[in-house]
Formats: structure tokens, C-alpha cells, sequence
């Protein structure tokens, strides 16, 4: 139905189009043509003006020499017209090849940018749908049920130290200092859903005392003890924290990720794009909005620029699709092998590890990206967050599930 519209569409617009190209002066009078015959009219008229005895002979033969000049003139100007009619046909036929390229270059563009058959959605539908899709997510219950589980290895001395916090903790519910230790402990370990209960309880005992910053640490925990995914009740800390401190740029990193992954993907763009800017370089926050930004810009339809980031990102090895084959394969490794030299000699951040994960993904090189995987894992084996965006980039090159 949809291309049957579309084509009907285009008949509609077509076809009177070339139509009237191709009767183009058919029908119209030449305007040489239509003076020679008012001159042939005053000439006439002269004649008869004589006869009546309006002129005398002298002015009538004046008046003959002026006619005649000017139809001579017109006839002049009656042959160009024939001759450019002669040419008029091809011109014709030129117009309408440019109609019907123009009319299959419209449909062509369609099929490229377009949905073809793909219902209208005005922007308050569309508003309306995603708020629809906010207010029925998981919570954070079900979100850490279906977070994948952190395998990290801790040293047992480690282990035995925080069971005794635990202990602490459990004697002397009330005590902040010790509850913050059990929070940043407890994450060290993996145990993420645990290290979010200690905060919640924090958060209890501060109540409104309560800063910006533990606010968005609430929020933080929950998102990785749910493995990267923003429940409401993380939004809602992370809301709670920007109402305190617009500008925490934690709180609006994870905000921009929670907009993204509820359809806002141009909100969040513009969050990111702030912090991007704001900086500072080294700032922990700027390496993962480097590695997403571009997946976002495409969900906003925005047209981004590539990043300077260290060595080749997904995206950087996607877009070396437009070259030739050589080429494009010279550039890839060499981007892929100069990145995987460099953290192999002198390390690098775990969004470094997790991009050369991926790449090696879209190089189809299955066995090296499991090698990389296993490296870093046993790198960052003390770094939950770190392990989270190693995972995600494990499972996008189909090393593990």
C-alpha cells in the first residue's frame, strides 16, 4: 500500500510535469509572427487613411518606409523563432530527463535515509511512547537478577579483612565511617549487590544530612550492581544529586546513560557533549563518554565527527568500510596492532582495553580478543567498574555470553 501511494504520488506530480514540458510553445503564438501582422495591419491602414485623404501622397509614403522597416525587423526576428523551435524538442526531452531524475532520485534518497512503510510518529506519540517505556522498567531487583556476575579474585587476606568490617559494621549499624569502608570494600570484591545494600543504609543514617556526592554514589553503585543498566530508583538518586549540585559531572554522566538507554539518545548527547567539554582530560568520566558518544550521536541522528581518542574505536573501524579493501585493511591493523603494542608495554585505561577488544571483535579475530579479554581481566580483577565495561566490550566481540 505504502509504495502504491508513493508511486501514485509521484504520477501525480510527474506526469503534469512533463507533460507541459513537452507542449511547451506548441500552442503559443511567436511574438515576431503576431507584430508582423499588426504591421501588415498598419500598412493596410496607411492605404486606407490616404484614400480618405487623411495623409497626402508624401506622408503616406513615409509612413510605408517606417511600416515596411518594421516588418522586415519582425520577419527577421519570426525566422530566429522558427530555428529555435527546431531546437525546442531536444531541450524538451532534456526537461523531462531531468523530472524523472529528479522525481527517482527523491525515491532513491527515500530508501537510503527512510523507513519505507514505517507509520508517521509525531513528536508527542513519540514522547508519549518513551515515556511509556521509562515508567514500566525493571527495577533495581530485577536489574541486579539479571546483571551478569563478576568472577574477580581477591587476595584471602582481603576477604578476611572485610568480613571483620563486616562484623564492625553489623555491631555498630550507626557508624558512617565504618558503613562508607564496607561500600568501597565490598565493590572491590564484586559483591555489588551487597556494596549497594551498605549504601541504601548509609544513605538511612544521613538522611538529610546527605551530600550531592552520596547521592550520586547511590546511584553509581546501583548502575553497577545492575551491570551498566539505570533503574528508576538509581534516576532517582542521581535526580536527588543534580537538585543538590547541577554541576557533579558523575551525576550527569550517569543521567545522560540513563537518557540514552530510554530513547532520549539527543538529551543525552547534549549532557555528554557538555562534559566533553568541560573536561578535564583525565577525568574518569570523559574515556567512557568518548567510547558511547558516537553510538548515541547516531541514535540522535546527529552527525559527529571522530574522536581524538587513542587508537581505533568500533566506530573508527566501521567507517573504514568506504575504503578499498587493502586500504582499509592496512589501516585497521595498523591502528589495532600500534594500540595493542602500546597497552601491552605500557598499559592503558580499561576503556583502552575494551575498545581493542572490540575492534579485534569487528576484525572477526575471535582468539585474539579472548586473549585480550583474559589479560585485562586478570588486570582489572580488582576494579568492578572497570570489569563491567570489559564485559560489555567481551560480549559485543562474542567472547562470552
Amino acid at each position: 500500500m505504502f509504495w502504491l501511494v508513493a508511486l501514485g504520488l509521484i504520477a501525480i506530480v510527474g506526469v503534469p510535469m512533463a507533460g507541459a514540458l513537452l507542449r511547451r510553445d506548441q500552442n503559443t503564438p511567436k511574438a515576431a509572427e503576431q507584430d508582423m501582422g499588426i504591421y501588415k495591419d498598419q500598412m493596410s491602414e496607411v492605404d486606407r487613411d490616404l484614400a480618405r485623404g487623411v495623409f497626402n501622397e508624401d506622408e503616406a509614403k513615409a509612413a510605408r518606409t517606417e511600416v515596411a522597416r518594421r516588418l522586415l525587423a519582425a520577419d527577421k526576428r519570426a525566422t530566429a523563432e522558427v530555428a529555435a523551435t527546431s531546437a525546442a524538442p531536444t531541450a524538451n526531452i532534456i526537461a523531462v530527463g531531468l523530472v524523472a531524475f529528479a522525481l527517482i532520485g527523491a525515491v532513491w534518497l527515500y530508501i537510503e535515509i527512510g523507513v519505507p512503510g514505517m507509520r508517521d510518529l509525531p513528536l508527542q506519540d513519540r514522547l508519549a511512547t518513551e515515556k511509556k517505556t521509562r515508567d514500566s522498567r525493571p527495577d533495581q531487583t530485577a536489574g541486579e537478577a539479571a546483571a551478569p556476575k563478576l568472577d574477580l579474585k581477591a587476595d584471602p587476606q582481603h576477604e578476611d579483612l572485610v568480613a571483620q568490617l563486616r562484623d564492625a559494621v553489623a555491631k555498630n549499624p550507626e557508624d558512617a565511617t565504618g558503613l562508607r569502608l564496607l561500600v568501597d570494600n565490598e565493590a572491590r570484591l564484586g559483591n555489588l549487590t551487597a556494596a549497594r545494600a551498605a549504601q541504601q543504609h548509609l544513605m538511612g543514617i544521613l538522611g538529610e544530612d546527605a551530600l550531592a556526592s552520596d547521592f550520586t554514589d547511590t546511584g553509581e553503585i546501583m548502575i553497577l550492581a545492575a551491570g551498566g543498566y539505570v533503574s528508576p530508583q538509581a534516576e532517582s538518586a542521581l535526580v536527588q544529586a543534580l537538585n543538590r549540585d547541577p554541576r557533579d559531572p558523575r551525576a550527569r554522566y550517569y543521567s545522560g546513560l540513563a537518557l540514552a538507554q530510554t530513547g532520549r539518545s539527543d538529551v543525552a548527547y547534549r549532557m555528554w557533549a557538555g562534559l566533553l567539554e568541560e573536561g578535564p582530560e583525565d577525568a574518569p568520566w570523559i574515556p567512557l563518554i568518548q567510547s558511547q558518544i558516537g553510538q548515541v550521536a547516531r541514535a540522535a541522528g546527529i552527525s559527529l565527527s571522530a574522536q581524538s581518542l587513542p587508537g581505533p574505536s568500533a566506530e573508527d573501524v566501521e567507517n573504514a568500510t568506504q575504503m578499498a579493501p587493502e586500504d582499509r585493511q592496512a589501516m585497521i591493523r595498523g591502528m589495532v596492532g600500534g594500540l595493542a603494542e602500546r597497552l601491552a608495554t605500557d598499559g592503558g585505561t580499561p576503556t583502552e582495553w575494551a575498545r581493542l577488544i572490540r575492534a579485534y571483535g569487528v576484525l572477526d579475530e575471535r582468539g585474539k580478543a579472548n586473549a585480550i579479554w583474559l589479560e585485562a581481566k586478570e588486570t582489572f580483577k580488582t576494579n568492578a567498574e572497570a570489569m563491567v565495561l570489559l564485559q560489555e566490550a567481551a560480549r559485543a566481540a562474542e567472547v562470552i555470553n
